[in-house]
């Protein structure tokens, strides 16, 4: 099965145009070092919580939106292989600044336990 990297973090809606822009710009990158496919998820129902919540987990701010983001790869070791060539990718040191607060952003990787439908 699939190694799926997650990701969570908080963007000014204002930026909304730059992130689209660098996910875009990303995905060559990523596709090129084995990734099967990325999924970009802006928040439209990012509920606050008591406890625990989305808005929580990043601490998100007054105009930002939560966006909730994945790549699949075929196993860990192409993902491992592909994070340790990106150190030195010339498009990577070529992109534009991040427009979020990369201190405030999540992830982590996951083997995937059930998989139903989708492509």
């Amino acid at each position: 099965m699939a190694y799926i990297q997650g990701f969570l973090l908080a963007v000014p809606a204002e930026n909304k145009a730059a992130y689209r822009q660098m996910a875009e710009d990303s995905w060559a990158i990523f596709q090129r070092h084995g990734c099967l496919a990325m999924r970009e998820c802006w928040g439209v129902d990012t509920p606050e919580g008591k406890e625990t919540s989305f808005p929580m987990a990043v601490k998100r701010k007054d105009g930002e939106v939560v966006v909730f983001a994945w790549l699949e790869w075929p196993d860990r070791a192409t993902c491992d292989r592909a994070a340790e060539a990106m150190q030195t990718e010339p498009m990577m040191q070529d992109m534009p600044e991040m427009p979020f607060d990369g201190m405030r952003m999540m992830w982590g990787g996951f083997e995937e336990l059930v998989r139903r439908g989708g492509a």
